[in-house]
């Protein structure tokens, strides 16, 4: 089914499109529309291998769908290079949030990685300060359309790089200025958190939030280290955490399991998961388990009480939207509005925003639901 004809879905007759929702795991270069793309390559001089919106939202979802995360990876090379002026980047800003608020987003976090966006000679300053003009941009445009929405910047290190402090340094130095967290991503396996440990550390002195991709290319190694060594209060995907959950039996419905510590402390802890199942499918994350979004260990997560959300990570790559995944899930496991919302609070509960915003956040997903 085409992403928009998941616009008229609806779960015990409500719209899950109106819904309330919170986004927390989302790449600005992973949203590009692709008609915008197709313009930017033109003015940019960057080849591209589809020259219409439509063949070329075709190819970025045939090429991600490889079973490989570093395989993923290579299609983000497209869009980087297509955001590479101010003008580039504030666009694709503004039109990211008009898309979010299209969908129902009251809150969402976008994460995105500065450094790879000086190609063009901007300072590292300057792409930040271009990324938030754009959001400020599609918050004042959504507000005119009828649709009220924050967003917040995450700035991203590239975990193979040796930018990490230097990116810290740049998301705390914008903490009054848009940005409200921090992130490593980037092919995962064999770069581990701890790798970037000054930049933790640094963080961590700051009193700084921050989320690490981990537990999506890579076990428990990296999930480990994001908690040890990263600090992380939120894990990026995190999905293969359930390999720290051995089931011991099963007797119809009824599931037994053992947890591992790793598994225990996340569980117990309210760590949240960022999970992405479209993405993880994709990306072979779940290969573990299976190829099927039934074979997802999200709602075996989600019925031993982890803190799940729910998320797109790129809308263009995986030719999603946050209500798709929405439907998707409540088509695959029976989900009824009650689990929707549950995964909106969690969400909700889990953004990097004062503990004020968070409790307003609350009450307007519990008001959405209720009407």
């Amino acid at each position: 089914m085409p992403i928009d004809q998941y616009g008229d879905a609806r779960v015990q007759g409500l719209s899950v499109r109106g819904l309330p929702k919170v986004s927390l795991h989302d790449h600005l270069d992973g949203a590009v529309r692709p008609d915008t793309i197709v313009e930017l390559a033109e003015e940019a001089g960057v080849e591209l291998p589809e020259v219409n919106g439509d063949a070329l939202s075709d190819w970025f979802a045939d090429a991600c769908d490889s079973g490989s995360l570093p395989e993923y990876l290579k299609t983000f090379d497209l869009t980087v290079a297509v955001m590479q002026t101010p003008e580039a980047l504030t666009r694709v800003a503004r039109e990211f949030v008009e898309d979010l608020a299209e969908d129902g987003v009251i809150y969402g976090e976008v994460r995105w990685a500065p450094e790879q966006h000086l190609a063009g000679g901007m300072s590292l300053e300057e792409v930040v300060e271009a990324v938030q003009e754009g959001i400020e941009e599609g918050e004042d445009a959504a507000e005119d359309a009828g649709h009220d929405i924050r967003v917040g910047q995450i700035l991203t290190a590239m975990r193979h790089t040796d930018r990490s402090l230097e990116i810290a340094q740049l998301a705390v130095g914008f903490r009054e200025s848009g940005v409200v967290g921090f992130d490593i991503a980037g092919a995962e396996d064999g770069f581990l958190p701890s790798l970037h440990r000054e930049a933790f550390d640094y963080l961590a002195e700051n009193f700084f939030p921050v989320t690490v991709h981990a537990g999506e290319g890579a076990g428990l190694s990296s999930i480990r280290s994001a908690l040890i060594d990263g600090r992380a209060v939120r894990l990026g995907h995190g999905v293969r955490i359930a390999e720290d959950l051995d089931v011991v039996s099963r007797a119809g419905e009824e599931v037994t399991v053992q947890f591992g510590d790793v598994a225990r402390w996340v569980r117990d802890r309210e760590i949240p998961l960022e999970l992405s199942p479209s993405s993880n499918l994709q990306t072979g994350a779940i290969s573990a388990w299976g190829t099927q979004l039934e074979d997802h260990p999200f709602d075996l997560l989600y019925q031993l009480g982890f803190s799940v959300t729910v998320n797109v990570d790129n809308r263009t790559m995986s030719r999603t939207s946050l209500t798709r995944e929405l439907v998707l899930l409540a088509e695959t496991f029976d989900y009824d509005l009650d689990d929707l919302q549950a995964f909106q609070l969690n969400a909700a509960a889990a953004a990097f925003l004062p503990v004020e915003e968070r409790e307003e956040l609350i009450e307007l997903i519990a008001e959405g639901f209720e009407r």
